[in-house]
């Protein structure tokens, strides 16, 4: 079973704290929670995605993503960023490590290394206050994370770069952090202090 086929939605929803409205995750012992109430993936990623792939369809919602937003891209946005959508407000948890169901999605076997490589993993957000939306609600910053760590530093921290001392120290201070990233980044630390001291 597999929540990731997404179909748009034109009329208003509903935003909880676990989810939208008529969308669940199949798999929660990997996906949904609090801190993964909603998957955003930004609109500019798709023309990207559409010179990789050429001639694959590419319709919105293809990545599993619950908002595809424009002008939310991962270097430009924290986490513990929080934005108003309608209604609601959400704040940005963590970036999306995408398992084995892209590859499914796609219909090909490399589809989660080629999307983790490019860097445009699109991020979670927790719901912290629910309300009605729909398609076309502007996305207002509501409040920017005091850390500034973007949602690019977390992914580059997990898969490129472990050795950002500095960048590491700041990400353990981002509140909104789910604990288990911070759990790794705890252990990086250890590992990679101890050069630079």
């Amino acid at each position: 079973m597999t929540g990731i086929f997404k179909e748009p939605v034109k009329n208003a929803v509903y935003l909880r704290t676990l989810n939208l409205e008529g969308d669940s995750q199949a798999d929660l012992s990997v996906h949904g929670g609090p801190g993964k109430a909603v998957y955003t993936y930004s609109s500019e990623h798709y023309e990207f995605w559409k010179s990789e792939l050429p001639g694959m369809s590419l319709p919105y919602g293809i990545f599993g993503e619950n908002f595809t937003s424009e002008g939310l891209l991962e270097d430009t946005v924290n986490i513990g960023d929080r934005f108003r959508i309608g209604e609601a407000e959400v704040m940005i948890t963590e970036p999306r490590m995408p398992c084995y169901k892209l590859n499914i999605r796609f219909g090909r076997p490399d589809m989660v290394k080629r999307f983790v490589v490019s860097r445009r993993t699109g991020f979670y957000l927790a719901v912290t206050r629910e309300g009605t939306l729909q398609a076309g609600n502007k996305i207002e910053l509501a409040h920017r994370d005091e850390q500034r760590v973007t949602v690019a530093d977390i992914t580059r921290l997990h898969l490129f770069e472990k050795d950002d001392v500095s960048t590491l120290q700041r990400a353990l201070r981002v509140e909104a952090l789910p604990e288990a990233w911070r759990q790794g980044f705890r252990e990086q630390l250890a590992r990679y202090a101890i050069r630079f001291e």
